[in-house]
């Protein structure tokens, strides 16, 4: 009998699943090529957040984003890419999703890789704006972080078995909390869901020599959510992706590893409702314009502080250009000081 982790048999997955179907959508030429997508909430809404995920990672994997954002109204779009092989095909396919699902512009939550294209989207489409706003993740802006770009072209020739063994190797060993064991169970079976072409080409992305250019997309308002516990990125690239957005909104966790979307995504999700409420009642809201979440009757605005009820809200957000404060983050983060990172 094959091991099921415990998110995969939890009543939440097994609803989400039952209640939202997998969508297969062909934008390309090639009509192989599919996107697979979760789509929930009002359809009437143009202007989605739609969930990126990592190179190990399937759209499932944001169903905690999808369930419980979608029942307060929010229309949420967890999409998994197709084989791509370079940055420009991506965004061309990502493109043609949007005009297909008929959608004017999107806020992307980015995660990993998922995050480096959202970026590259957005640059890409500066001149004609695509995208309402970002969420990133535990992500980058520059490749060459991962000393992979030698070999990167090829990694299209590569078993199955090492391209996992190189992504695996991220995954921490050290001893964490139910929740984060449990997020990286259920990452490894997704990881082992992707055939060799998945691997190579969105390993290729992730490696090849490629950066942002932010200066392109100043416009474009920025939340970082970022954790403070051992996860892939080091800091230095942490610190780095702060300096390209030095008016982005930094969302602080203690904790939560490399998928804190998984395991604190009860923080996480308000996080993300904190960044979408600055667009209700806006033609970019991700909301239906005649809905009225409650939620937000619990959160108001106070000058630039985000102020929000405490039992729902993590005692850390943090507002444009703000630091935490050393009682609510670690002293010190026992990190790589090397401008170095993991794959995940």
């Amino acid at each position: 009998m094959s091991y099921s982790s415990e998110f995969a048999q939890s009543p939440e997955y097994s609803s989400f699943r039952s209640s939202i179907p997998q969508q297969k959508v062909a934008v390309d030429s090639d009509p192989t090529k599919e996107w697979k997508i979760y789509d929930s909430g009002p359809k009437s809404v143009k202007a989605p957040l739609v969930c990126l995920p990592p190179v190990s990672g399937t759209a499932d994997i944001f169903f905690k984003q999808v369930l419980a954002l979608g029942a307060k109204g929010i229309r949420v779009i967890a999409a998994e890419h197709p084989v791509y092989w370079t940055v420009t095909e991506w965004c061309d396919g990502f493109r043609k999703l949007m005009d297909h699902l008929g959608l004017q512009k999107v806020h992307i939550f980015g995660t990993s890789l998922g995050g480096f294209l959202a970026q590259k989207f957005a640059e890409r489409t500066s001149s004609c704006p695509r995208v309402a706003s970002l969420i990133l993740c535990n992500t980058f802006m520059d490749t060459s972080i991962f000393n992979y770009n030698d070999s990167a072209s090829l990694f299209w020739m590569f078993p199955s078995l090492l391209l996992k063994k190189m992504i695996m190797g991220s995954f921490t060993t050290s001893k964490v909390d139910a929740a984060i064991a449990d997020s990286i169970d259920f990452m490894v079976e997704r990881l082992e869901s992707l055939s060799q072409q998945d691997l190579a080409s969105r390993l290729t992305m992730n490696c090849v020599n490629c950066y942002v250019e932010p200066h392109k997309m100043r416009d474009i308002p920025v939340t970082i959510v970022d954790v403070f516990d051992e996860y892939a990125l080091s800091s230095p690239v942490r610190e780095e992706l702060y300096k390209c957005y030095p008016s982005a909104r930094l969302a602080h966790l203690k904790s939560g590893g490399n998928f804190p979307y998984l395991s604190r995504s009860d923080q996480v999700n308000v996080y993300l409702q904190i960044h979408l409420r600055g667009f209700q009642g806006t033609p970019e809201t991700p909301w239906e314009a005649s809905a009225e979440d409650p939620y937000w009757k619990e959160i108001h605005s106070n000058d630039s502080d985000i102020m929000a009820s405490p039992e729902d809200v993590p005692q850390n957000v943090l507002s444009e250009g703000q630091s935490a404060s050393q009682e609510e983050l670690p002293k010190t983060v026992n990190r790589a000081k090397s401008n170095s990172a993991t794959l995940l």
